[in-house]
């Protein structure tokens, strides 16, 4: 369980990072024109993900769950696997990647990196570390509650964003 924790510390981290380089990125997409939308869903989406991370520290102390082998290993790798898919968004959208939806009117959709084959990649890294993360500790109740809310809010996420894209476009 110790390699379990130190994945969701190191996680935790690398939130804060995503969250600093979102928040630069925002200021230079709002800089060029930008257009925010989506803002009322947003403080939801914050509380779903660091309700996500506490799950994966608590559930497993406060229920006594142990690491299987079994089910651990292959979550591991599926959680380290996600949070190089989103990297990989991360730096092919470079300064135009935000946590928030900012759509930055005349700006080309990217065609690149993992954009070749998925509309949202990003998001299927989010999904993937979603119960994977949580099962790689024996955190079944967390990777179900955050997998349903998740899928809700995905829903109103990414319509979000297919409506933000269709109007600048």
């Amino acid at each position: 369980m110790i390699v379990y924790y130190a994945l969701v510390i190191a996680t935790c981290f690398e939130r804060l990072a995503e969250l600093v380089v979102g928040k630069r990125n925002a200021a230079w997409s709002l800089a060029r024109g930008g257009v925010e939308t989506g803002r009322g869903h947003y403080p939801p989406m914050v509380l779903l993900h660091t309700g996500l991370l506490a799950g994966c520290l608590i559930e497993p102390a406060v229920a006594h769950r142990s690491f299987i082998p079994a089910l651990g290993i292959p979550m591991l790798a599926l959680a380290i696997g996600a949070q190089g898919l989103r990297w990989w968004c991360i730096r092919t959208l470079g300064p135009r990647w935000n946590t928030r939806v900012i759509v930055v009117p005349g700006l080309p959709l990217v065609a690149t990196g993992p954009y070749r084959w998925f509309a949202h990649p990003n998001y299927v890294a989010v999904v993937v570390e979603g119960f994977a993360l949580p099962l790689a500790g024996s955190a079944w109740v967390t990777a179900l509650v955050f997998t349903v809310l998740n899928a809700a809010l995905l829903t109103v996420r990414l319509r979000c964003e297919i409506r933000a894209l269709c109007s600048t476009s």
